[in-house]
């Protein structure tokens, strides 16, 4: 006996990605319940992209969704933090960027996890980023000097550390 063929059409019914970005929303959930038990230590990366004066920001598919952050993610283990920011824009904006300028680095709590994240920086021109929209829902350019209200916790201290970094090269 086969599968009822509401079932065999499932796949056809139901956009691939959107699926994927629903299992991302119930996933992000149960992390917040381990985030909250075991209160785990990760690395990841922050990526400031700017072309002219402007700089990317995504909003994601799960989490606060209204929230527009800097792009990045998990450093995979044995990754170098640079080639964890290529690999995560490549990922989720289908940006191929060779060129990072290390930015620093800091800890940073946030959902009962601590991670420590590693900053790097960018410049791109006549590149239009497109969202992956499994993890990111959107991206867009923003000018540097009218960022959304709804900024990330964190984008405020990696763009003033980009503008340190920028001051002292030159």
């Amino acid at each position: 006996m086969g599968w009822p063929v509401a079932v065999h059409r499932l796949g056809s019914m139901v956009d691939r990605k959107w699926l994927l970005s629903q299992f991302y929303r119930v996933g992000y959930h149960v992390a917040r319940v381990y985030w909250f038990v075991v209160r785990p230590r990760k690395p990841g990366v922050k990526c400031v992209i700017t072309r002219g004066d402007e700089v990317l920001l995504v909003r994601h598919t799960y989490g606060d969704r209204r929230v527009w952050e800097l792009p990045g993610g998990s450093i995979k283990r044995g990754e170098a933090p640079v080639d964890a920011a290529r690999r995560e824009t490549l990922e989720e904006l289908g940006l191929q960027i060779s060129e990072w300028t290390a930015l620093g680095d800091f800890f940073a709590r946030h959902e009962h996890r601590e991670d420590k994240l590693y900053c790097f920086h960018a410049v791109v021109d006549g590149v239009s980023p497109v969202a992956d929209r499994v993890e990111i829902a959107e991206a867009r350019w923003f000018p540097s000097a009218a960022l959304p209200l709804r900024a990330g916790r964190f984008v405020g201290r990696i763009l003033s550390m980009s503008e340190a970094a920028a001051a002292r090269a030159g």
